[in-house]
């Protein structure tokens, strides 16, 4: 079995090609096997109000692909342009191995694999934030 395994909790909504889904009164589990499928869990959607730090901005524009709400040919250059601005911020060997995480997944179109890269610096940019404070 491939692809991708979503496992849902009651009532847990998921955005799959555009389509919100929301799953049943019990867990659940399946696959999508649609390999360029766009899939966004939506408790993990960043909301537009929290779009205020910088790495917040580069995932909910990875986010609006996901989502359909941009098309990916726009975006992947400006996309690519503010993975390349952050690099100039997160210089630690971690950070530098997630962005080039990212833009292999930009590369490759694959978005929900961007997204997902990119939102394992905001822990990283909180802390960086709350130094600078």
């Amino acid at each position: 079995m491939g692809g991708l395994v979503l496992k849902l909790a009651p009532k847990e909504r998921v955005l799959i090609n555009g389509v919100v889904i929301e799953n049943g009164d019990r867990r659940s589990r399946f696959s999508i096997m649609t390999p360029q499928a766009n899939v966004l869990r939506l408790r993990d959607a960043i909301h537009p109000e929290e779009v205020n730090t910088p790495v917040r901005r580069v995932c909910y524009a990875a986010q609006l692909v996901l989502s359909g709400d941009t098309e990916p040919d726009q975006a992947r250059q400006q996309l690519l342009r503010r993975v390349e601005e952050l690099s100039q911020v997160f210089t630690d060997a971690d950070s530098r191995q997630v962005l080039a995480d990212a833009t292999e997944a930009l590369v490759a179109e694959q978005y929900y694999k961007c997204l997902k890269a990119l939102r394992s610096l905001l822990p990283r940019e909180e802390r960086l934030m709350a130094y600078q404070v």
